[in-house]
């Protein structure tokens, strides 16, 4: 396949705002589709999420329990290769000591008068249903990236749903970074019928409050259909990645990393930005051969992606070119450039920032630490990468002494008479006529 260098200056309206939404507007289309299934679960129970599962993922469960046993945890600690041991435990290390320190206090309080106190108390959320996707492969990394932020923000009951493999079973590495990572109650359900089940319980599966995780269109659109039943959390659809290089890039270098997030799936996301022309068209160059030599089902993937809504943008100056990358707004956003520590304080939207060429997303997505949970589709513009805030609430109290009270009624009761409502401002009046 050919891949086209393309100036930011000439893009088409159209196709701009094509690549800006990428594969949120399928997402958009897909409503009318999920919701007569997510009823079908919610009327129907654990009967249709066996019969989903059998439709969509070609997995009869039989008469295997939706959750999965001890003895499968027992045994996938036993099969799974050492040395995906050892790298689950480092990973497992380093992503818990990356968000230990994101915890505040439980309680914190302001003085604001004599007499009166406010405050906010952070609680963990009693239970939360984790998503993590089956469908391209398997993903032990996104137990990891789900549970334990969940696990350290104090969460009693961390659900995770995962979409059996053929036989039924659920994958091994799967299964031990869950107990790793402080989560035993995992199900072999994927899909829009997990989404649902979850939301509205089965006579299997508990419903939970929020549902956190990266899944496909339907699941996607599954949790968007749901919001109101349940927080959806943050918006982590199909991946994409950004990659800002100016003119001291290495081609090889960064044409590798362009395919990291491409070949997660056919509605995948991989763009180049550069200012130099002659190092776009060496990357462009490089990208056919790279591709040709990726196994299937992933060179399928990448090719369909870069046919469609994957490319090399090339702008006139440095300026446009990080303009162009904020307006994108990338889950993943790296940086090859001389010195690319001083662009971080100039990228204003992105789920995260890989600094530099021995930074490769690669690293993030796995084991340096941070949560490669982050917000797709544009919307790291007002969305956050994921973390243990997310696995929290938080509400507020008051405190008010006799004095306090007195001193804030007539600002209470002026205001709520200004505004119209009597019954405010007699609840205060009322104890001020009192002796």
């Amino acid at each position: 396949m050919k891949i086209d260098v393309q100036p930011i200056a000439k893009l088409a309206p159209d196709k701009r705002g094509r690549l800006m939404r990428r594969s949120e507007a399928d997402i958009a289309a897909l409503d009318d589709y999920v919701r007569p299934l997510i009823q079908r679960v919610r009327q129907e129970g654990d009967k249709a999420v066996r019969a989903l599962t059998k439709e969509f993922d070609k997995v009869d469960l039989g008469d295997l329990p939706l959750r999965a046993t001890a003895q499968e945890f027992d045994a996938a600690r036993k099969r799974l290769p050492s040395e995906v041991m050892r790298a689950i435990e480092v990973a497992v290390g380093n992503i818990r000591r990356g968000h230990e320190d994101q915890l505040g206090p439980a309680r914190i309080e302001t003085k604001i008068a004599p007499g009166v106190t406010i405050g906010e108390r952070t609680l963990p959320l009693a239970s939360v249903g984790l998503y993590v996707p089956r469908g391209k492969g398997s993903f032990p990394s996104v137990v990891m990236m789900l549970a334990i932020p969940a696990v350290v923000a104090g969460v009693k009951r961390p659900v995770i749903v995962t979409p059996p493999g053929p036989n039924g079973i659920v994958d091994d590495a799967t299964l031990v970074a869950a107990e790793l990572s402080g989560v035993k109650e995992v199900y072999r359900v994927g899909g829009v019928q997990a989404v649902a089940a979850l939301a509205y319980g089965t006579e299997s599966i508990p419903a939970v409050p929020k549902i956190l995780g990266p899944g496909n269109s339907y699941v996607s659109a599954a949790k968007r259909a749901l919001f109101g039943v349940i927080d959806p959390g943050i918006p982590a659809g199909p991946s994409e990645s950004a990659i800002y290089a100016d003119a001291s890039a290495d081609a090889d270098l960064v044409a590798h990393d362009l395919l990291i997030e491409a070949e997660h799936g056919p509605d995948s996301t991989a763009i180049l930005v550069t200012e130099s022309e002659k190092l776009g068209r060496e990357v462009a160059a490089l990208l056919p051969q790279l591709i040709d030599a990726l196994p299937e089902p992933r060179r399928a993937f990448v090719t369909t992606n870069f046919s469609e809504r994957s490319g090399v943008f090339v702008a006139g100056n440095k300026d446009e070119a990080l303009a162009f990358v904020n307006e994108f707004g990338p889950e993943h956003l790296s940086l090859h450039a001389d010195n690319a520590e001083t662009l971080l304080d100039r990228i204003e939207n992105a789920g995260e920032v890989m600094i530099g060429k021995f930074a490769p997303i690669t690293l993030g997505n796995f084991c340096a630490g941070t949560n490669a949970i982050l917000p797709t589709g544009g919307l790291a513009h007002s969305h956050s990468c994921l973390g243990v805030p997310d696995f929290q609430k938080r509400s507020s109290f008051v405190q008010v002494t006799e004095e306090g009270f007195r001193a804030l009624a007539p600002t209470a009761a002026t205001l709520a008479d200004y505004e119209g409502f009597p019954a405010h401002a007699q609840a205060v009046r009322r104890r001020l006529n009192r002796k």
